[in-house]
């Protein structure tokens, strides 16, 4: 534990070519980018950074977030990292930024990306893990290393491996949170959301004192360093974004605590239930109850991937706050759809999207773009499905050929 934007917000990324890349986890250590990392948005280092961020500590690869001010927000990758990892950085950190409509916080994140950008805020994608051997995390800049940064639809993440958890949403947060959000009890605030860092200031000080957060006394080290530091709000709220978006459902060493076993919630029903201040955090204030960005699913994929809850597949703990999805590579995948109107794209192989009922219960039509949408008839089921590249949609009673 380590320290496409709708409204003004403007996503620098390049229109992606046949939404498909090679994703595996290997060093991409080549000067020359391809075509293809280009048209995801992946760039060289600008000349302004290389100085800094140079090809000597293995730092190859560059995109960005621009906020309203028209300033950038870094994503500087080292050469291990592959592609689809540097992407699902990015789209996580759009995601945060992503504005909520009618939320008491987060309905206009304007604010909050133009000040991560004057604040020159900046991810550094490491390769490795956190081991204390990569020196370029000393550098000026939030990590994330290679090893913590789970694909959906890779190894690591269908298997929920927790020897690399997927520290994405964690490490990404505390950039938003200390540069953007603002952090108090410094000696000066310098992010624009006080009276929501208050709440979340409010609410991790009566978790650590009810025993919500914090937990263990093998614990009590790591606490004493954070509020050495200043730190202790940052990694509480993360504990509870990390529960709230299924990332400590699937682990098995305690049944009822996330994040290490630090904290009291696995999941999202039991923040509700068992810490009330952070359930108050969670609703309709900041964080989307879903996640907004498009996940691009490894081309090492091939099977059924699902995005509705399935108890025996613990990968569905995150999977089913998934809502749009781009299958990658060659494999033949299909797609379980969850209750939310999703966007699916298919991949070079053969796709088929499935749905809960027979035929007879949903309508289908085809866009003048190509797409196809299929809408369930039954409330709170299937929701709305807009679908491009996939040959079949699969009913309980019959496959059809779109």
């Amino acid at each position: 534990m380590n320290k496409v934007i709708v409204g003004s917000l403007a996503i620098v990324v390049a229109a992606i070519s046949g939404c498909r890349s090679n994703s595996a986890y290997q060093p991409n250590t080549h000067r020359e980018l391809s075509a293809q990392t280009l048209s995801l948005g992946i760039n060289y280092v600008p000349e302004e950074l290389s100085e800094t961020y140079n090809n000597q500590l293995g730092f190859n690869r560059y995109t960005k977030v621009t906020a309203p001010n028209g300033k950038a927000i870094h994503i500087i990758a080292q050469d291990k990292l592959s592609d689809n990892q540097i992407i699902r950085a990015r789209s996580v950190l759009e995601h945060y930024l992503m504005p909520y409509p009618g939320s008491e916080y987060g309905a206009d994140k304007t604010a909050v990306a133009n000040r991560m950008a004057e604040n020159k805020a900046t991810l550094l994608l490491l390769n490795g893990s956190d081991d204390g051997t990569n020196g370029a995390a000393e550098l000026d800049g939030q990590p994330l290393y290679q090893d913590e940064i789970q694909v959906e639809g890779h190894q690591w993440y269908i298997e929920q491996n927790y020897d690399h958890r997927d520290a994405t949403f964690e490490e990404i947060l505390h950039l938003v949170h200390d540069t953007g959000i603002g952090v108090d009890q410094y000696e000066s605030f310098i992010g624009v959301l006080p009276a929501y860092q208050a709440e979340i200031r409010n609410a991790q000080v009566s978790a650590l004192a009810g025993g919500i957060w914090g937990i263990g006394s093998e614990s009590q080290d790591w606490i004493e360093e954070l509020r050495d530091e200043n730190s202790l709000s940052q990694e509480y709220l993360a504990s509870v974004v990390d529960s709230y978006y299924g990332l400590w459902g699937a682990w098995t060493e305690s049944k009822s605590h996330g994040m290490w076993g630090v904290y009291i919630a696995k999941t999202r029903d039991e923040i509700m239930s068992e810490d009330k201040l952070g359930a108050q955090l969670m609703r309709n204030k900041f964080f989307h109850p879903y996640l907004t960005y498009n996940a691009r699913i490894d081309d090492s994929f091939s099977g059924d991937f699902s995005l509705r809850f399935d108890q025996n597949n613990p990968y569905t703990q995150h999977s089913h706050y998934l809502k749009d999805i781009t299958l990658t590579g060659n494999n033949d995948v299909n797609v379980i759809v969850n209750q939310l109107d999703n966007d699916i794209t298919g991949n070079y192989g053969k796709n088929t999207v499935i749905f809960s009922g027979d035929s007879s219960q949903y309508h289908i039509s085809s866009n003048q773009d190509g797409k196809v949408m299929v809408s369930d008839l039954i409330d709170d089921r299937d929701g709305v499905n807009t679908l491009s590249h996939v040959e079949q949609a699969e009913f309980k009673d019959k496959i059809v050929s779109l």
